[in-house]
């Protein structure tokens, strides 16, 4: 079976998460700025797809090489193997990226790679007409990076942080991959409680839901590389079936999210019916200074308002306040909450076990680490 050199994508600091999860399905990899590299076969294009939470997209590189004149980058795109990849009628759209290199034109390397793509093909098939591109769909990106040009197909589609269980959300929505990740660096395990202060629209709760029960994030959603010709609908029955086998519908889990906000609740409550967990989390709207609980050694998951807005500095400041003073009598509880607010520690009054840089989108945030004790032996 033909083996392909992979690229899983991953946000900044999250490379080494997603590096595990690829190890964990199996194959070896190296970690780079924002992206895994590792080789796989068509099942292992499948399987990450289906089973990696923390990953943006799943690329297969077609070609790298280093390419400083137009003339470069369309021979050495011409002379790669396009038509073990693309069929006659594939819809292959261009896109691009140059940076640090002699190559800046985004939109003349898109053209260019484009062109050599026909002209392979053409000798190919033997054609000397335009391509209809009325088939399947095929992302290619050319990325340019100190002068070497690497050229991908995205096995994707929609980034997999869409898991297909979103029906609504706020404003500033978390994404799954994060909500994923943020619980994934906690010493959660199913068999503990688990609570979201500020669950919003509900993705935190749920990717706890999804990980306990060991729930593959891709089992609800499809991915471009199902249309292709060269992985087989065999394939990607197998994987589902996989994670239909591997997946423990029976564990009990205690999990909890509460907001201030009752249109969240109710859009969170809509969202894990949706992804088919709607009996498995509670939810409930509270201010977090109202949150107790008689549960012992459970793990708390927030990702709370920043601050960001002009206006919402001081009432956010007040919220951390209160926050530790629920959470100081949580005494056996893990806490980790996530805020780009830089005296989140004074406000909350107690310095955080460990500090963890991350970044939301474009914010630059620290997740802050509150160790809670080892249960006893007999409760672990």
């Amino acid at each position: 079976m033909t083996k392909y050199k992979l690229i899983a994508t991953a946000a900044m600091g999250l490379e080494a998460l997603v590096a595990k999860e690829v190890r964990d399905l199996g194959y070896d990899c190296e970690v780079d700025n924002g992206k895994i590299i590792f080789w796989g076969d068509e099942r292992a294009i499948a399987r990450c797809n289906m089973w990696l939470r923390t990953a943006d997209r799943i690329k297969v590189v077609v070609g790298e090489f280093k390419a400083t004149t137009f003339d470069q980058l369309f021979e050495k795109t011409k002379a790669l193997p396009w038509e073990n990849y693309l069929p006659e009628d594939a819809e292959f759209p261009v896109t691009g990226k140059s940076v640090k290199s002699t190559l800046f034109s985004v939109s003349d390397c898109q053209a260019i790679v484009k062109k050599a793509i026909v002209e392979r093909m053409k000798k190919h098939y033997k054609r000397n007409t335009w391509f209809e591109e009325t088939g399947a769909l095929y992302k290619l990106e050319v990325a340019l990076l100190k002068d070497i040009a690497t050229i991908t197909i995205d096995t994707s589609g929609r980034g997999l942080h869409k898991r297909g269980y979103r029906t609504d959300q706020g404003e500033a929505p978390l994404k799954e991959t994060l909500a994923a990740a943020l619980i994934m660096l906690t010493n959660w395990h199913p068999n503990k409680p688990f609570i979201d202060p500020f669950c919003g629209s509900g993705t935190i709760p749920i990717e706890a839901a999804l990980i306990g029960q060991n729930i593959a994030p891709g089992f609800n959603r499809d991915f471009v590389s199902e249309g292709w010709n060269w992985i087989s609908t065999q394939t990607w029955e197998d994987v589902r079936m996989e994670a239909e086998d591997l997946a423990n519908y029976d564990q009990p889990l205690e999990i909890h999210g509460s907001d201030i906000d009752h249109r969240m609740v109710k859009m969170a409550e809509e969202n894990a019916f949706e992804a088919g967990l709607g009996d498995l989390i509670q939810f409930k709207q509270m201010q977090v200074k109202d949150i107790s609980t008689n549960l012992q050694y459970g793990v708390i998951v927030g990702n709370p308002p920043y601050g960001e807005r002009i206006g919402e500095k001081s009432a956010v400041e007040n919220m951390y306040r209160d926050m530790g003073k629920a959470f100081a009598k949580l005494d056996t509880w893990s806490i980790y909450i996530l805020t780009s607010h830089e005296q989140f520690e004074q406000f909350y009054g107690k310095p955080a076990t460990k500090k963890r840089k991350l970044f939301n989108g474009f914010i630059r945030t620290d997740l802050y680490q509150y160790w809670g004790p080892r249960p006893p032996r007999n409760q672990e």
